[in-house]
Parts: structure tokens; C-alpha cells; sequence
């Protein structure tokens, strides 16, 4: 396995294979949410893979160009403007280019609070006089149904563990969902683009994360928080990578009914039906804290992943420390991926997490503890050194940090090495592959362009929205 995806540039990335066309008169595409759900579910693993590699591309130019030799470069990246609205709303404006295009991105977005009004559970609240009231687990295993069903009718196979007497639902907080557009043009101005931004933006902050989680070693089992769009989609994203090795998804969601929903969609919709077939034998499970047990079966869930999604607009920890930075939790190596606090107040994994993921190595211990790299790994060092909020709280400095596109550097330098006789960057590919790696990303308009261009390039050849000529 090499340290990160390297494969040839797809011919679906036109303007990236051919940057003259880049001057060519194009009509403007336009793409509805609904045109955007239907292409990227439309994707196969190699449509998959093509893409992710042009993600990576575009991060390694983002982390490694200059002015000079490439449109991705940092300096060419201009910082995203914040602009506060009423009902606790933000509007983003995030400007961004590629070697062949030029975007914006306009997003606003329900935040959350600075409050913990949303579920999730710092390490002081876990105690036993709530873990009492506090948990529902179900499982399912997603074959298809012989003839076609209700939701309800299906779902009514799924068994509740552990539930104690009646429990109110919890109120869900208002979706943080983007809603916006974006907008891209060639590198000379020639619109050419315009796509609505909530799927896209849930499917490429996925795609960027399972860079990483596409090369290790070992994915049987799955936990995800949270249960909205962006844990759709890296759920969808790690299945149609490396499907047939997964066993177990846990889902892990304060709230039962949107957690049934997404069990529902994946269990009986036909938009699933291909991964449905792929793999027959994976388990899905849900858990949330409406009922009792919520707290073991969560730590349980944890303590077991091979990768830990973590896709929620958390203002404290999701989960105890504890359950990874033990004695206990440090045997197993994890991917864990937090991309869903982007700003300093917003939190899915506890600090003390991060401190210990980038504390030095002692050399004598008495314990088998998994390797680790000494950094987190995240998509932009300068945007999550000011945004991120586990980086702010953690207190690390940008020397404890690396991004994904740096890796990509060391792996183009590792495989010549090894072409030349050398072992290439050994430590590090186990590092990656197996051992445990944090992915911390805030989010970038140059994904968003990125992932854009070749979108547009995809509609028009499967003949997905509206084209507008000579705009």
C-alpha cells in the first residue's frame, strides 16, 4: 500500500487535464441539490477514486506551490470572511482558486451555540446518575427486502437494547447544513458554474477525509457521530472504498429518530441498493442517549473502531478521553477524523486527545501501546491554528501540526526513494496505515472548487442540469 492515493489524472477532470480549455467560451452549468445528490450517487468506486485524487492533488499544490508554479498555492487561498446574522446564523464568504479556475463559495449556516445545547457529552457530565437514563442501541442488517416496504413496516425489525421504560425524544437543534452556491468561473473570468452548496459541501469534506482512511490497513469496524449529511456521506465514501472489509457502522446520534432515518435510507432506499448488494453481511447499529446504557455501549463502540468519523457541531467532547488515551484505548491503532467544530468555542474530541496524540514517546514503558505520529493531520495549518476549536483548546503550535498535502509531499519523495534502492519513508507508512492518525480539517474553498470543476465536467457528460449557452 503506498502512503496516500497516487493514481492517474481522470479524464472526467478536464479542466485540470488540459488547462487551454480554460479559455474556451463554455455555457454556464447549473446544479440544484437534487442534481448533485443524483451525480454523486451515481458515483462508482473508480469515479470515487478519480476525484479523491484530484483532491489530493490540489492539497499537495495548496501545501507545496508557490505563485509561481501553481493557482492552488497557499497565497492564493484568501482567508474566509464571517459575517453574523440573527437567530444564531453565520454567512461565509470563502473566495478560492486552481490552476484552472477562479470560485466563491456564499454559505450561511445555523451555529452552534457557546452553550452545550446540543447534545453532546463532556467528560464532568458523564456520570452514573445520568448514564442510568440514557441509551438505545439498534441493529440491522441491511439485505435487501424480498418485496418492496414502508420504512416504518422495515425498520420494525430493529431491536432496542438496554432501553429503560418510555423516554421523550430530545429536541434536535436546528440543521448546520450550508445553504449557499457556488460559483466558478476559468482562470481568464468566463463563467461556467453554479451549484448549490449543502451536498457538495458534506460530500468533499468526506472525500478528504478518507484520503487517509482509504490506505489503512485495517477498516472492520466503523463508528460515526452524528447523523445528518456529512455522516452520509463518509459513511456512503468508506464503504464504496473498502466495502467488503467492513463488518460493523455504528452510528452514534443524540437523536433516535434522525439516526432511524439515515438506518432507513441505507436499509431500504434504492439510491443504496448497490452498496446494499456489495456487501450483505456488514451490520449497521444504532445508538443514541435516549435511553439507558448510552455511556457502554459508546465507549464499547469507540474502544472497537478501526476509524472514528466524527460529524457533528459539538461544543464539548463527544466522548470521555479516557476511552482512547488509557492504558486500555492506547492498544488499538484508530483513524479518527473530526471535521465538524470549525470554530474556537465548537469541539467533538477532547483535548487531552489531542495532547497525547502529539506528546513525545517514551522510550521505556511497560505497556503495548500503538505508534503514533507525533502530529495531527489537518487539511490547512493556518486555518485550523485559527478556527479549530480542539487545536485552540489543546494548546498546540503549528510545529505539532502537518497537512494532508505535506504527507503527499513526503510520499512522492518516499516512492522515489524506493525506486532508487532505498526502504522509502518506512515509519511513516506504518504510521499511517496502522497506527493512531488524527484528521482535523476546518474546511477549504479550494476543496470546494476542486471538487466543483469536476462535478460540472460530470453533469455535462451524464447529462445532469441545466446548461445555459453563450451566458
Amino acid at each position: 500500500m503506498e502512503l496516500l492515493p497516487s493514481l492517474p489524472y481522470s479524464s472526467l477532470h478536464i479542466a485540470h487535464c488540459d488547462p487551454s480549455l480554460c479559455d474556451i467560451k463554455m455555457p454556464l452549468t447549473v446544479l440544484s441539490n437534487s442534481d448533485i445528490r443524483s451525480l454523486l450517487f451515481s458515483l462508482n468506486r473508480e469515479d470515487v477514486l478519480c476525484l479523491q485524487e484530484n483532491l489530493a492533488e490540489a492539497l499537495h499544490e495548496y501545501s507545496t506551490g508557490t505563485q509561481e508554479t501553481t493557482g492552488c498555492c497557499h497565497s492564493n487561498q484568501p482567508h474566509r470572511i464571517s459575517i453574523p446574522a440573527t437567530n444564531n446564523q453565520t454567512t461565509l464568504f470563502m473566495p478560492a482558486s486552481t490552476s484552472t479556475s477562479r470560485g466563491i463559495k456564499v454559505a450561511t449556516l445555523t451555529t452552534a451555540s457557546q452553550s452545550n445545547d446540543n447534545g453532546s457529552l463532556a467528560s464532568d457530565q458523564l456520570t452514573p446518575s445520568t448514564a442510568s437514563t440514557a441509551s438505545s442501541q439498534a441493529t440491522v442488517n441491511p439485505t435487501p427486502p424480498a418485496k418492496p416496504a414502508t420504512p416504518t413496516s422495515q425498520m420494525s425489525n430493529l431491536s432496542l437494547a438496554s432501553s429503560v421504560g418510555t423516554s421523550t425524544s430530545i429536541p434536535s437543534s436546528q440543521s448546520t447544513s450550508p445553504i449557499g452556491s457556488l460559483s466558478l468561473l476559468t482562470a481568464s473570468g468566463q463563467p461556467y458554474g453554479f451549484l448549490a452548496a449543502a451536498e457538495l459541501t458534506a460530500f468533499r469534506t468526506a472525500l478528504a477525509a478518507t484520503i487517509i482512511f482509504y490506505r489503512r490497513t485495517t477498516v472492520h469496524t466503523i463508528a460515526v457521530f452524528g447523523a445528518g449529511a456529512q455522516a452520509l456521506w463518509h459513511i456512503r465514501l468508506a464503504l464504496l472504498l473498502r466495502g467488503p472489509e467492513i463488518h460493523h457502522v455504528h452510528i452514534i446520534n443524540r437523536n433516535f429518530a434522525r439516526a432511524r432515518q439515515l438506518m432507513t435510507d441505507i436499509y431500504t432506499s434504492p439510491e443504496w441498493e448497490d452498496l446494499r448488494k456489495s456487501n450483505d453481511k456488514i451490520n449497521f447499529s444504532i445508538v443514541s442517549n435516549e435511553y439507558g446504557e448510552y455511556h457502554r455501549l459508546v465507549k464499547e463502540h469507540v474502544r472497537r473502531a478501526d476509524a472514528i468519523f466524527c460529524c457533528t457541531a459539538s461544543t464539548a467532547p463527544l466522548f470521555p478521553p479516557e476511552y482512547l488515551t488509557s492504558t486500555e484505548g492506547r492498544k488499538k491503532g484508530r483513524y479518527v477524523s473530526a471535521i465538524g467544530s470549525y470554530r474556537q468555542h465548537m469541539i467533538e474530541l477532547h483535548p487531552d486527545i489531542i495532547r497525547q496524540a502529539v506528546a513525545p514517546e517514551h522510550k521505556h514503558h511497560h505497556h503495548k501501546h500503538t505508534q503514533k505520529g507525533g502530529v495531527i493531520v489537518v487539511d490547512s495549518l493556518s486555518a485550523c491554528m485559527k478556527e479549530a476549536g480542539e487545536i485552540k483548546q489543546a494548546n498546540l503550535t503549528p510545529e505539532q501540526l502537518v497537512e494532508v498535502g505535506e504527507l503527499l509531499m513526503v510520499k512522492k519523495a518516499s516512492m522515489k526513494e524506493i525506486a532508487e534502492g532505498g526502504e522509502g519513508e518506512v515509519g511513516m507508512k506504518k504510521w499511517l496505515q496502522g497506527g493512531n492518525v488524527i484528521y482535523k480539517s476546518v474546511g477549504l474553498g479550494l476543496m470546494d472548487i476542486c471538487v466543483g470543476e469536476d462535478l460540472v465536467m460530470l453533469s455535462r457528460e451524464r447529462g445532469v442540469g441545466k446548461t445555459i449557452e453563450g451566458f
